[in-house]
């Protein structure tokens, strides 16, 4: 075998374990799947394999799945807000920090050395009816008994933005933190305020930052359960809730898998919507 031929084939030779575990544990489970999702479900015995589209006619058409689809959406919209909302001013201080950037970066880490399901968990010991909040609003005689608190849609985004606000933080953190400090004060010398400065020349510079954590925030919030099981409501159940019902509890996995190919492909599209305008390197260096 010649050199060249040795050279053309020694990045496949070194990519070949990454390509292999990608298409054991990613591609070869979605072409199940994708197979699992055109079954029908028997009321006695296996499932009815071949090709039914029934499962998506009713994923597509039925208004209660379009409804929680549209539901997740919103909350995961909203959740991306806030997120950004209280990310910003948090990147934005730790970045301009002197001397203890790295304590507070890693104050940043502490949440994910803890259990997701935990950390949702402990939103009932404050919010409860006996929680924390509640014990301290009728000591002080504000109320006379507890408020519910818990078990709703506000709590369900309480729940989300406690869980993905670090993920924001170190996405704008990473694009502020290579923005040239001395652009302020060259705009601040030429006759603009600190606030001008901000608005005119450090905010458009880190908005690829924050779009990369809207995105992150935006899809990992629309995929979650664990949050609306734990903290939410009858009315609040978000899509892969029903796909939980299904393959859990009604043992649907045909349905199950229509209705989460159904968000795969939602959340692909918005995906390849950020990608087609911003592209996914600033989405790896928040990750990285």
């Amino acid at each position: 075998m010649s050199v060249e031929a040795r050279e053309k084939r020694q990045p496949w030779i070194l990519l070949s374990p990454a390509l292999a575990a990608v298409t054991l544990l990613l591609l070869v489970p979605l072409l199940f799947i994708v197979v699992y999702s055109f079954w029908l479900r028997s009321a006695v015995g296996p499932d009815t394999q071949g090709f039914h589209p029934d499962n998506w006619q009713r994923a597509l058409t039925d208004p209660f799945y379009r409804y929680i689809l549209l539901n997740t959406l919103k909350i995961a919209a909203i959740t991306t807000f806030f997120c950004a909302l209280l990310g910003y001013p948090a990147a934005y201080f730790i970045t301009r920090s002197q001397g203890n950037k790295l304590i507070l970066l890693l104050l940043l880490m502490l949440p994910f050395w803890i259990s997701y399901i935990i950390r949702t968990m402990s939103w009932i010991n404050i919010l409860g009816s006996s929680g924390a909040l509640n014990t301290l609003l009728i000591s002080t005689g504000i109320t006379d008994s507890p408020i519910q608190m818990l078990y709703n849609e506000a709590t369900v985004i309480l729940g989300l933005v406690h869980f993905l606000l670090p993920f924001m933080v170190l996405n704008i953190y990473v694009s502020l933190d290579g923005i040239d400090t001395n652009l302020e004060d060259a705009a601040t010398s030429l006759g603009a305020t600190r606030w001008q400065a901000f608005t005119q020349v450090t905010l458009p510079l880190s908005l690829p930052g924050l779009a990369a954590g809207g995105l992150l925030c935006f899809v990992l919030g629309a995929g979650t359960y664990i949050t609306p099981l734990i903290l939410g409501g009858p009315r609040d159940a978000m899509f892969a809730n029903l796909v939980l019902e299904a393959i859990i509890t009604q043992l649907n996995w045909p349905m199950g898998s229509a209705l989460s190919l159904l968000l795969l492909i939602v959340l692909g599209a918005v995906v390849a919507v950020y990608n087609r305008y911003l592209g996914m390197s600033q989405l790896t260096k928040g990750l990285g």
